[in-house]
């Protein structure tokens, strides 16, 4: 009765995702594919049912979440603490463009550097105690409930480390795809992981994609 359940969802895909440009802040919204990644998602949480739905207030989330809340019954509550890090002067930027002007602090994001916020952004330090603080506020809102979350990559990140015990600066050996279902429990004995990256339900986007 203590544990919180959570499904987190990582937003739909926009046409920055797909030039894998860094967004951070910037409000992009969700590309033609993002949508139908949405509206499988929406089928693939059908038999779920929860108590709550928050995502981030960018618009990518929200767009994501409110198809999400149609099929759940729920209203979309945004909360800015699901924001995706603020990378300060790389947003906009792909990692090849980023390399092209400052080789070191490519190097610097590369290797997860934790104390470096790349021009007023955020640590990663300072992102993971956000996210960290976040998730603990909402569930001790919602104890022994099931909440929906739609966040961001880089969120969804800092969660699967702190429920796998994995270092903040460690290379990412795990996968963080757009509209996937990730499974977490949350009580006093800390956080668990139930399931990550469940993409069953977007097989009929995958196929008409590859059309």
């Amino acid at each position: 009765m203590n544990t919180t359940r959570l499904c987190i969802v990582r937003h739909g895909e926009t046409h920055w995702n797909t030039e894998r440009r860094i967004q951070g802040h910037f409000d992009i919204g969700l590309n033609a594919n993002g949508l139908g990644q949405a509206q499988a998602t929406a089928r693939g949480i059908g038999y779920h049912e929860f108590s709550a739905l928050y995502s981030s207030d960018l618009m990518r989330t929200l767009q994501t979440a409110a198809v999400l809340g149609r099929v759940a019954g729920l209203s979309v509550k945004p909360e800015t603490g699901l924001r995706e890090r603020h990378y300060g002067r790389m947003q906009g930027m792909t990692y090849e463009e980023m390399l092209a002007q400052d080789e070191a602090e490519a190097e610097r994001f590369r290797l997860r550097d934790p104390f470096y916020d790349f021009g007023a952004g955020e640590t990663l330090l300072d992102f993971a105690d956000r996210i960290h603080g976040t998730v603990e506020r909402l569930v001790s809102a919602h104890v022994g409930q099931a909440l929906l979350l739609v966040t961001h990559g880089g969120v969804l990140d800092i969660i699967y480390r702190r429920a796998t015990g994995r270092d903040l600066s460690a290379p990412r050996d795990f996968v963080v795809p757009n509209a996937a279902l990730n499974w977490l429990e949350v009580s006093a004995e800390g956080w668990r992981l139930l399931s990550w990256a469940d993409r069953q339900h977007l097989e009929v986007v995958l196929e008409q994609s590859a059309e």
